[in-house]
């Protein structure tokens, strides 16, 4: 009897590793194969047909459809460039080079990957709308109260997350992120 209830205790421990680990692997494996410049992270692989397993089933969870290998690649980000995460209740400040690109777009999205309601009902900027600095970089304001020049408007959420998508880009090529130049989230204030 002492035998039965080892084996019994021992399938129940391995049952319980292997749920925590198959959980961890898709709640944290989309860092496998993940490209990260500053506070974006791209997962170039992920609309490929050779995409690592963890993506794949980090996709099917989530429901998003990635882009293909040859239409572009997309980076996200949740965070500022100081660490911080991104929230409804501050401002900030989106600027620098962007890669080179046919088109991009950036779009703001609440925690659960929703676009976010606003009062000017705009949920994205795309690159042929922009008002560019004279160097060609870009600066747009990101927040809740209108801004005079390029403004993105979020809505008030805890917790939002900017996709930036590049369309027809030599970053489907497959190269580092050593290279890649990606602009800045700076927060510029807090209300």
């Amino acid at each position: 009897m002492r035998f039965l209830i080892d084996i019994a205790i021992a399938i129940l421990i391995a049952t319980t590793i292997g749920f925590f680990t198959a959980w961890y692997a898709v709640e944290y494996g989309g860092q496998y194969g993940a490209v990260a410049v500053g506070e974006w992270t791209s997962w170039p692989g992920a609309g490929s047909p050779n995409a690592d397993p963890y993506a794949v089933a980090l996709l099917a969870r989530t429901g998003e459809v990635p882009l293909g290998a040859g239409e572009g690649t997309a980076f996200s980000a949740e965070k500022d460039d100081s660490g911080s995460p991104l929230t409804g209740r501050c401002a900030y400040l989106i600027a620098g080079q962007t890669p080179a690109a046919r088109l991009w777009t950036l779009t703001g999205y609440d925690a659960n990957g929703r676009l976010m309601a606003n009062a000017a009902r705009r949920s994205s900027f795309h690159s042929r709308e922009i008002v560019r600095r004279p160097d060609g970089g870009i600066e747009i304001a990101v927040s809740t109260i209108p801004s005079p020049g390029n403004w993105l408007p979020i809505a008030r959420v805890d917790r939002f997350k900017l996709v930036f998508r590049f369309y027809d880009t030599p970053l489907t090529a497959g190269g580092g992120g050593g290279d890649i130049v990606m602009p800045k989230i700076t927060r510029s204030g807090c209300q």
